[in-house]
């Protein structure tokens, strides 16, 4: 199976606790900016904001 370039791993950081908690994958071509999304911190013992870092 040929590995595809267009989707790209990105790792996800707590924006309370500044942990890297979650490694995900988005379409590079249809997601140009940088992701967020609400997940849950096991550190925090709550649901937080998680962003994209380089």
């Amino acid at each position: 199976m040929a590995k595809n370039e267009k989707r790209v791993k990105v790792t996800l950081e707590c924006e309370v606790c500044k942990r890297r908690n979650y490694i995900t994958t988005k379409n590079k071509q249809n997601d140009r900016e940088r992701i967020e999304m609400r997940k849950y911190c096991r550190f925090d013992r709550q649901h937080t904001n998680h962003k994209e870092t380089r």
